[in-house]
């Protein structure tokens, strides 16, 4: 029994770890919100605005995952070197 409690504790251990080491960085996050803005409105993509709002985006590590947020909205989040694009709901 004390075999298995050790084991997990070193696989969660590794698993904190690459959650750290894998962490995407800002320029991931800007890159990833370019490309989806690019690709779900064409005519963004021509005129920039893909770049301007990676540009305008605020990068929030929090060690094993972080987020991006534009005007206080989250349009990025990212773990284990994965960043998923968010698109922002619009408010009335």
């Amino acid at each position: 029994m004390s075999k298995n409690i050790v084991v997990s504790a070193v696989v969660a251990l590794i698993v904190v770890a690459l959650a750290f080491g894998l962490n995407p960085s800002p320029e991931k996050h800007r890159d990833e919100i370019r490309k989806a803005v690019g690709e779900r409105r064409p005519l963004a993509a021509v005129l920039g605005l893909g770049a301007l709002t990676a540009f305008a985006s605020n990068y929030h590590p929090l060690g094993v995952a972080s987020y991006t947020t534009v005007n206080d909205r989250v349009v990025s989040v990212g773990a284990f070197g994965v960043v998923v694009f968010i698109e922002p709901s619009k408010e009335k």
